[in-house]
């Protein structure tokens, strides 16, 4: 399947995935035990969620535009070519696994 294709159905499932975050954060629970009360434990968990969502379909439009540019695939820091092999497990990665691992330290 063609790179454009796949990261256009990863767009698609990403994004489906950040409304129903949006629905469910559309109305705050009434905090009756305060402290410890699983339901502010819910919204919190749920609102992580939404900010990873939100992060991941901006990575992959992101992707789509390199792809249009011609630069998808080029890592960001060093300007190395991403090993083919990595974009197929992270196809919205911007990194090569030497720059990835570099920042980590």
């Amino acid at each position: 399947m063609p790179e454009r294709e796949r990261l256009q159905i990863e767009l698609e499932k990403a994004q489906a995935e950040l409304d129903q975050l949006n629905k469910l954060l559309e109305h705050k629970a009434d905090y009756a035990i305060g402290e410890g009360d699983p339901a502010i434990y819910n919204w919190e968990f749920n609102l992580a969620q939404r900010r990873r969502a939100e992060r991941k379909v901006k990575s992959i439009k992101e992707a789509l535009q390199k792809i249009g540019e011609g630069t998808y695939g080029v890592c960001e820091r060093c300007h190395g070519e991403i090993d083919p092999e990595r974009l197929k497990i992270l196809p919205h990665t911007t990194l090569c696994i030497e720059c990835a691992r570099a920042g980590r330290k």
